[in-house]
Formats: C-alpha cells, sequence, structure tokens
C-alpha cells in the first residue's frame, strides 16, 4: 500500500488523488451576480446538502492552485450573499462543462453554455431554466479554510426557494431518482451518470439486524460468500427456524449432498436474486 504524508507532494497531485478517492460527488452548478448585478455561472463538484431544518447545501470554491486566485463565484459570494444551485443532469451535463472555462470577468457563461436565464424570486442571482431542480439560497457564512492555493472556502448556503420541474416527481410528488438522470464528478475527466448505477439496499435502521457476528462462523469463513454478502445475511432480523429450513430441504433434494462450497454457491445465487430467506435456509441445511 502506498501511504503518502500530504505535505510531502505537491499540491496538484494531491488534490487529483482526493477528487479521484472522493467520488462521485454531486455537482452544484452555482449562479451568482457580482454588485453591479453582472450574471456569473460555474460548477463545483466540492458539494452537499447538510440539513433540513434548516435546510443547508455548503459548496467550497477552491484557490486556485496555479496562481493561487479565487474564483468569480467566490467574490461574488461575498460581496452579496446570495446564490442560485442548480442542480446538473444529464441532458445539461456538456453545457454545464463549457460554463467552467475561465472566462474572465463580466463575461456571461449563462450565455456562453448556452442556459436561459430565469428571473428568481427571493434572490438576485437568475436561475438555470434547464436545470431540473433550482434552489435560491441566503448565504449565512463563508468559512475560509487557508490562504494558500488549493485552499477552499466553504459557502454555507440557506435555501430560501426551491423549484422543481414536475416531470421530475412521481404521482406521489416524490422526485423520481431514474427521471431525474443526475451526474456527478469524479477525478479528471470523468463523470458518472447515477441511474446507470442505481441498487437498492434495505435500510439497517428499518430493521434490527442481527449482525455479521452472529452468522455461524463457518459461514462467516466462507472461500464464497463476500463481505457484501454477509452483510446482506446480517441484515435479518431473525434466521429462519429448523421448521422452515427442513421444509425447504424436502423441496430442494439435491442441495443436501452438497458441500460447503458448492452449498455457499448456491445461497450466493439467491443473494443475487435478492432472496436472502432461501439464501440463509441453504446455508443451514445440513
Amino acid at each position: 500500500m502506498l501511504s503518502i504524508n500530504p505535505k510531502d507532494i505537491p499540491i496538484a497531485k494531491l488534490h487529483g488523488y482526493l477528487l479521484s478517492a472522493v467520488a462521485p460527488r454531486p455537482i452544484a452548478l452555482a449562479s451568482t451576480v457580482d454588485v453591479n448585478g453582472n450574471p456569473n455561472l460555474s460548477p463545483f463538484s466540492f458539494f452537499n446538502v447538510f440539513s433540513a431544518n434548516p435546510p443547508i447545501l455548503i459548496f467550497s470554491p477552491a484557490r486556485r492552485v496555479r496562481g493561487n486566485t479565487t474564483k468569480h463565484t467566490l467574490e461574488n459570494a461575498q460581496a452579496t450573499n446570495e446564490v442560485v444551485i442548480n442542480v446538473v443532469n444529464y441532458s445539461i451535463v456538456q453545457q454545464m462543462s463549457l460554463s467552467s472555462t475561465e472566462y474572465p470577468a463580466g463575461v456571461n457563461e449563462f450565455e456562453k453554455a448556452g442556459f436561459t436565464m430565469v428571473v428568481s424570486e427571493k434572490v438576485k442571482p437568475f436561475r438555470v431554466a434547464e436545470s431540473p431542480i433550482q434552489f435560491e439560497c441566503k448565504i449565512k457564512d463563508i468559512i475560509k479554510l487557508g490562504d494558500e492555493g488549493g485552499a477552499g472556502n466553504l459557502i454555507i448556503c440557506e435555501v430560501v426557494k426551491l423549484h422543481i420541474k414536475k416531470e421530475f416527481l412521481d404521482e406521489e410528488g416524490v422526485i423520481n431518482q431514474q427521471k431525474l438522470d443526475l451526474v456527478a464528478r469524479a477525478g479528471g475527466s470523468f463523470y458518472s451518470r447515477a441511474k446507470e448505477g442505481f441498487f437498492e439496499i434495505p435500510k439497517p435502521l428499518a430493521t434490527l439486524g442481527i449482525g455479521i457476528d452472529a452468522i455461524p462462523l463457518k459461514i462467516r469463513n466462507s472461500t464464497v460468500l463476500s463481505g457484501n454478502d454477509l452483510g446482506i445475511l446480517g441484515n435479518v432480523e431473525t434466521i429462519p427456524s429448523k421448521i422452515a429450513v427442513d421444509k425447504f430441504a424436502k423441496e430442494h433434494p439435491q442441495i443436501i449432498g452438497y458441500n460447503s462450497v458448492k452449498k455457499h454457491t448456491f445461497a450466493k445465487a439467491f443473494l443475487e436474486k435478492n432472496d436472502v430467506v432461501s439464501a440463509w435456509k441453504v446455508l443451514l441445511m445440513k
């Protein structure tokens, strides 16, 4: 394993390691205006949601590594204390990327990227009409993390109005993640399309799982089952009873003669089909 002291490598290289390792990251397409009302638009992947009450989003325009200068977004945020954070989905990812170009101050990135400006209701910065969800925000605080190139500036934003296009909501008014089709940032020039990688895991909070430590040792030491497989098995509230296992064995007599490897392989196939109960029954068969 490569072990690194962050202070022993160039900031640019450290920056690359961090962005490639902490990924994928959601993207904030941040709209601001300067003191004269000139619009600015730029994407940031140092971004996330941190509170619902109050509704808080935080993004961080870092100081440029090369030249140690600040970005127009940060300067505008400091001057006006307002921002609109627009969500980025696949249909606007190329335009979003174009808006990240380092244009001179005063250049309107909305126009450069072909986005439509929409007047906000609570703040002065414009919304991106093409974005599926737009958050109008008042800036509560800006926390400077350093003075050198690469140092972040946490812009703490309170959402005062949000706009969601109805086409991305289901019948119950819940956001449909598949339709939303978000994109995320990784290291280098890489992005990911969220809906292509969605999978569901039952939340442990919904049940009191028995835990991996409660799984019999001969199963835990399996050469077939992975850590993920054991995690699924450990997320059940109870394991099947002997009566249930015996009934299952009568329905699948061919499994009785399997050795451990073959039995675990059979159980893994059930796990891949999300049939956890049957997997447990296979594993508990004598």
